[in-house]
């Protein structure tokens, strides 16, 4: 999806329902970033991230859904299965003690947004409706599992909340426009506690890049995030399943 269910992606349409549309890839186009042994580690992870973004772009269920072919009951499935995601992500947050709790903002934080979203959409019984999709058992646990490291917390950060930095305007003006949905069900893609959106992601971009890590460690935090990536993708897939082949 290249709206914002995916970090920030390189140019092209919006990924997610939180797609990223204002991409990382085009960022460093623009501006020259550098590559290489002298890039920060944001640069890295834009750069060794590209083949994954590209292949959540081109996943079904979120063509269809930023298209319109789908209905508001999959764009609330999707929103259930982010919520798993962000609260393992964010349970990983609040434990870790190392380098990386820089990152670590309330402002960003998506799963009180989610859970309100989920409620508007689906009523006070919401919770009963929510049926994780194999992928997300698998995301849960890799979050579970890394998410309170600084490696990991790193590279799933990334992930996430950059690319819902990135596209979640654009991919809500698409919900309101295709399915009519309201704006108590697009909390997750309003920051309230971020004044401008550009100099905070440039601001987190260079947390990244001032972490203490060594060469081995960065390689690391990029090969997390490719599989975060790719578990991003199979969710996709398997709400493809659920909503276009059912």
């Amino acid at each position: 999806m290249k709206h914002q269910l995916t970090a920030e992606l390189p140019a092209g349409r919006p990924t997610g329902t939180s797609t990223a549309a204002s991409t990382e890839e085009s960022a460093g186009r623009s501006t020259g970033a550098p590559t290489g042994a002298s890039a920060g580690l944001a640069t890295e992870l834009r750069e060794g991230t590209r083949a994954e973004h590209r292949a959540a772009e081109s996943a079904g269920f979120v063509t269809a859904l930023l298209d319109g072919r789908l209905g508001p009951d999959a764009y609330a499935d999707l929103a259930a299965q982010q919520l798993g995601v962000y609260r393992a992500l964010e349970a990983g947050g609040g434990r870790l003690t190392g380098a990386a709790a820089v990152l670590v903002a309330p402002e960003l934080a998506r799963t009180a947004a989610l859970e309100a979203d989920l409620a508007h959409l689906w009523g006070p019984a919401w919770r009963g409706r929510v049926e994780p999709v194999p992928a997300v058992r698998r995301y849960v646990s890799r979050l579970d599992a890394v998410a309170a490291t600084d490696v990991g917390y790193a590279a799933h950060a990334y992930v996430r909340y950059l690319g819902d930095l990135s596209g979640g305007q654009v991919v809500a003006a698409m919900l309101r426009r295709h399915y009519g949905v309201a704006e108590e069900g697009l909390r997750f893609y309003r920051f309230d506690g971020i004044e401008k959106v550009k100099p905070y992601k440039d601001a987190y971009r260079a947390r990244l890049d001032a972490l203490p890590f060594g060469a081995t460690e960065r390689a690391a935090v990029v090969a997390e995030a490719r599989y975060a990536l790719r578990l991003n993708r199979e969710v996709f897939d398997d709400l493809a399943d659920r909503h276009l082949r059912s």
